[in-house]
């Protein structure tokens, strides 16, 4: 499936199949630096003496700061190499979850998770760049489609794994985990191979690099589709935010029986990009567009109408929403990229800091002050897919250029 015939850049020691594999774990980095010490939130507390407000800051204040990450370094990436920035990253990162389980207050432990972001966002940011750099055609669509599903799997495992842990160690042996997982990624890029030819990078100042961001910015296309496509992510991340006072508070389950209910909802998030997967080359980018507006709208009226029934029925409405936001995120971002020549990795810092506002806002509306939570679901779904499908419309009717449409 993936060959080095279809690489533009050969990995003398990873291969084309070691290269993906660095790809896709570098992409599990986020996930798992979220949901690894979930389990461990109020023992956090507990030691602390910290309130819940407190605690969640480590949470908030990593998800932001990683989408700073992106804006920072995916641009530097294109000035100085993939190379260096990744190693930079990755070296971050590592010691920053070491300075996190040695942690003496509440409020160190959310400036070392600041610390730890912006190295997490240099490496979600070169990976996507290096995916552009390195591979071409359908074999790019599909290293995309592999790494978005890794991706998924792991707030899957994380928690799971983190509860796991804490049988036998303190909420400090999660990040000893992830200091592990750093110190692997580490050496294994010390075989990675740079991507970006000298002659290919930006040339300006330093201060100038982050510019590019703008340049990137100015594409209509690329921001028209970025915008219309991060809209449908956002009722996903709403969901996440809700979904245990749904199921826990409005339905009635045990936390037991609500992990299964979310296990299920994720399994169908991997299951997307293989769909994906399936249908390149099947439909047309412009037919898998429509059928990720049908996929939202058919939700949006399925939460309205049959999600209150029973937990049952709530799953069944919102795994649309789910299999359409997990394949679509390889599609997207595979067209994203077509947009552009240069500056490959301001516009993969764009797309996955885009993405991350739009996730964040989900979360904040989904979690405001609704009469049910399942019928405000329905309402964020509604109103975002109408907004996507309005910006669509849009596009087409200004005849926006959008490469690969």
């Amino acid at each position: 499936m993936f060959t080095e015939n279809s690489q533009l850049a050969k990995q003398k020691y990873l291969g084309s199949k070691g290269l993906i594999v660095m790809i896709a774990v570098m992409n599990m980095f986020v996930p798992l630096s979220i949901d690894l010490y979930l389990p461990a939130l109020p023992t956090i507390g507990a030691e602390f003496a910290a309130t819940p407000l407190l605690v969640n800051l480590t949470l908030v204040s990593f998800f932001f700061f990683f989408a700073v990450g992106i804006l920072l370094f995916g641009p530097l990436s294109d000035k100085y190499g993939r190379r260096r920035i990744l190693l930079l990253g990755i070296v971050v990162y590592t010691v920053a979850s070491a300075l996190c389980a040695a942690a003496g207050s509440i409020y160190t432990l959310i400036a070392y998770r600041i610390v730890q972001a912006l190295g997490a966002g240099s490496m979600v940011a070169v990976s996507m760049a290096v995916v552009k750099d390195a591979f071409y055609g359908t074999t790019k669509n599909r290293v995309l489609a592999l790494v978005q599903a890794m991706a998924v799997i792991a707030p899957m495992v994380a928690p799971v794994v983190g509860a796991f842990l804490l049988q036998f160690v303190s909420w400090r042996g999660t990040f000893v985990v992830l200091i592990a997982a750093g110190a692997v990624n580490l050496l294994a890029s010390f075989f990675f191979e740079e991507t970006l030819p000298v002659q290919e990078r930006y040339q300006g100042s330093f201060w100038s690099t982050f510019g590019r961001l703008a340049v990137v910015g100015k594409n209509v296309g690329f921001t028209g589709f970025l915008t219309v496509f991060s809209l449908l992510a956002a009722p996903y991340m709403a969901y996440v935010a809700v979904s245990s006072y749904v199921y826990v508070q409005h339905f009635g389950l045990s936390e037991q029986t609500y992990s299964y209910f979310f296990a299920a909802n994720s399994f169908f998030a991997v299951v997307g990009p293989f769909l994906y997967m399936k249908l390149i080359g099947v439909v047309t980018p412009r037919q898998f567009t429509y059928g990720c507006f049908v996929l939202t709208v058919i939700a949006a009226v399925a939460l309205l109408t049959v999600g209150k029934l029973s937990s049952w029925w709530f799953l069944a409405a919102f795994l649309p929403v789910t299999v359409m936001e997990s394949a679509a995120r390889p599609f997207s971002t595979a067209i994203l990229l077509d947009q552009q020549k240069t500056d490959i990795g301001s516009a993969s810092s764009l797309i996955n800091a885009v993405n991350t506002v739009f996730g964040s806002l989900g979360m904040l509306l989904g979690a405001l002050n609704w009469s049910n939570f399942i019928e405000g679901l329905g309402i964020i779904t509604a109103v975002c897919a109408l907004l996507a499908i309005g910006g669509w419309y849009g596009l087409l009717r200004l005849q926006v250029k959008i490469e690969g449409l």
